[in-house]
C-alpha cells in the first residue's frame, strides 16, 4: 500500500537539539530493608538523601550513577549527552590524572607514570581564540602552553588523523558507488559518522535499517587514538595502557563516543580516547585559576609522527593550524565529490558549489556530464534536517549518492560545548565569525601531505591490509528498543 503522504511534506516543527527524554532510565537492584510504613525521607544540607525509620535512627540512601556506558546502551532517549553526568570524561578526572602523574614523577617513580598526549581539534581552537580576542595560530601555541604546563607530554594537532578520515570515506565511496553500478546490494546515499550525536541518534531510533548506509570509516577523533596509543606509544617504548590520550572537542558527545566498547582494546586493556575534554570545558578551567588565554606563555605544537622514520620530506603544514576545503566540520562532501568526479566521470574542473534549499543548513551540489546529472551530494546539519531526509530514505525518495551529516546546526563550528557567546552576542553572530575566522586559514589537501603514503606503508601495511580494516574503520550497531510499563507514555 503506497503511502498517503506528499513526497514534499517537510517536517518543521522539531528543535534541532534533543535532550534526554524522561524515558531515560537505569533498571537497578535497590537493597531495601525492612521497616514499617512510617519512614520518611529528608534531603540532608549537602544535598545526600537519608531514610528516616520509626525508631529515628536514619539510613543513608545510595546514589545511583549513570555512565556512559549505560547512556550507550539505553534505548530510552537520543541525547547530546549535555545533561549527563560524566565521571571519567570529566576535566576532574583529567587533572587528578595529570596531578598523580606529576607526583610520581617528583617522586623518582618515571617507569611507573604516564605518557601525556593531548590531540586538539580545530574548532575549539577558534572558540577559544574568538574568546580571547587572539589569532588563531597564536591561540593554538598558547593552548599548547597551557596543557604542558598542567602536566601534558605532548601537544598534537589532528590534521593527520582528519586527513585519513577523509581518504579512507573517499575510498569507501567510491567502492560503494562502483558496486552500485556494477548491480551489486550496496547501501547508497552513504552517510558521514564522524559525528557521534548523529550516530547515536540512528542507532537508537533507526536501528537496522539504516546502519548499512552509514560510512565504516572512523571519525578522526579515534584514528587519532588509534595512532596516539599505537605508533607514538611504540616509537617512545611505552605500552598503550601505560600512555593518558586526552582529545579537545567541540561538543559532549565525543565523550560518547570515546566511551563506545568499539574503541576499547581488551588485549591491551587500553581506550584509543581516555578522556575528552571541551572548549567551555577549558574555559572553565582558565576562570577557575584566574587565567585568561593571552596571558598563557605559546608553546610550539608538537610533531611526533616521524620519529624512528626515515623520510625527510618535509610537511607542509608542520606547526602551522591549517583546514580542509568545504564545512567547519571536516569537509567530507567538498573532497569526496572532487575525487569522485574526477575518479568516476574523468571531470577534474568541474565546479562543485553547494547550494543552499530549503535552510542555511541544508546544501547540495550536483555534477552533469552529457546533460544528465551523475552525482548528487548533500550536506545536512541539525535533527530538523536529518529527520526529513530519514523519512525520504524510507519512503526511497532520497536522491543523494553521499551526505555529510552533523548533529549541530551549523556543524561542528557551532558544536553543543563551544564557548558561549558574550553578553550581547548571538550564538548565530559567533558562528558566523567562526566560519570566518575557519575560511582565512591556509587550505591543506590530504594527498599532499607525504605522512599519509608513510603511515598507510608503514604503519598500516599497505593499501587493503587487515591492520586497515581494523585501525580505520569500525562497525555501528543497532539499539533495541525496551518495552518496560516505565516507557509508557499515559
Amino acid at each position: 500500500m503506497s503511502s498517503g503522504f506528499s513526497g514534499v511534506l517537510q517536517l518543521t516543527d522539531l528543535d534541532d537539539f534533543i535532550t534526554p527524554s524522561q524515558e531515560c532510565i537505569k533498571p537497578v537492584v535497590i537493597e531495601k530493608t525492612a521497616s514499617g510504613t512510617g519512614s520518611k525521607i529528608k534531603i540532608q544540607n549537602d544535598g545526600s538523601y537519608v531514610q528516616v525509620n520509626e525508631g529515628g535512627d536514619t539510613e543513608k540512601l545510595r546514589r545511583v550513577d549513570i555512565s556512559l556506558s549505560d547512556c550507550l546502551a539505553c534505548s530510552g532517549c537520543i541525547t547530546s549527552a549535555e545533561s549527563v553526568l560524566i565521571t571519567q570524561q570529566s576535566q576532574d578526572e583529567m587533572l587528578k590524572v595529570f596531578q598523580n602523574n606529576k607526583q610520581l614523577r617528583e617522586c623518582g617513580k618515571e617507569k611507573e607514570s604516564k605518557l601525556i598526549v593531548v590531540s586538539i581539534s580545530i574548532q575549539p581552537v577558534l572558540s577559544l581564540a574568538a574568546r580571547y580576542k587572539l589569532e588563531p595560530h597564536d591561540a593554538f601555541q598558547r593552548l599548547s602552553g597551557y596543557l604542558k604546563s598542567i602536566g601534558a607530554d605532548v601537544v598534537l594537532d589532528m590534521t593527520l588523523s582528519e586527513d585519513l578520515s577523509l581518504l579512507e570515506s573517499e575510498t569507501e565511496f567510491l567502492e560503494r558507488f562502483r558496486s552500485k553500478s556494477g548491480g551489486s546490494k550496496t547501501c547508497l546515499p552513504m552517510f558521514t559518522s564522524s559525528c557521534p550525536g548523529w550516530v547515536c541518534y540512528a542507532e537508537k531510533t533507526h536501528g537496522s535499517f539504516i546502519l548499512p548506509y552509514i560510512s565504516s570509516t572512523k571519525s578522526p577523533q579515534q584514528i587519532q587514538g588509534t595512532l596516539v596509543k599505537q605508533l607514538i606509544a611504540k616509537n617512545r617504548s611505552y605500552q598503550a595502557a601505560n600512555v593518558y590520550h586526552v582529545t579537545v572537542e567541540p561538543c559532549y558527545d565525543k565523550k560518547l563516543e570515546a566511551s563506545r566498547n568499539d574503541f576499547y582494546n581488551e588485549q591491551e586493556d587500553s581506550r584509543d580516547v581516555d578522556c575528552v575534554i571541551t572548549s567551555i570545558e577549558l574555559e572553565q578551567m582558565l576562570m577557575s585559576q584566574n587565567l585568561s588565554l593571552s596571558d598563557i606563555p605559546p608553546a610550539e605544537v608538537d610533531f611526533p609522527w616521524l620519529e624512528g622514520s626515515s623520510s625527510t620530506e618535509p610537511c607542509s603544514y608542520k606547526g602551522t593550524l591549517v583546514r580542509h576545503r568545504g564545512t567547519g566540520s571536516g569537509g567530507y562532501a567538498d573532497h569526496v565529490m572532487a575525487v569522485a568526479a574526477y575518479e568516476l566521470f574523468g571531470e577534474s574542473s568541474a565546479q562543485l558549489n553547494f547550494k543552499v534549499l530549503r535552510n542555511p543548513d541544508l546544501r547540495e551540489a550536483i555534477l552533469e556530464k552529457d546533460g544528465q546529472v551523475v552525482l548528487r551530494f548533500a550536506v545536512a546539519n541539525g535533527f530538523r534536517n536529518i529527520q526529513n531526509l530519514m523519512q525520504k530514505l524510507k519512503r526511497g525518495k532520497c536522491p543523494y549518492d553521499f551526505v555529510e551529516i552533523m548533529a549541530c546546526p551549523s556543524g561542528c563550528l557551532n558544536g553543543g560545548a563551544q564557548v558561549r557567546p558574550e553578553e550581547g552576542v548571538q550564538q548565530k553572530e559567533l558562528t558566523t565569525q567562526l566560519e570566518k575566522c575557519y575560511e582565512e586559514l591556509p587550505i591543506h589537501t590530504p594527498k599532499s601531505n607525504p605522512l599519509v603514503q608513510e603511515i598507510y606503508a608503514n604503519f598500516l601495511g599497505g593499501m587493503g591490509s587487515d591492520r586497515i580494516s581494523t585501525s580505520l574503520h569500525t562497525a555501528y550497531h543497532a539499539v533495541e528498543k525496551m518495552n518496560t510499563a516505565l516507557n509508557i507514555k499515559w
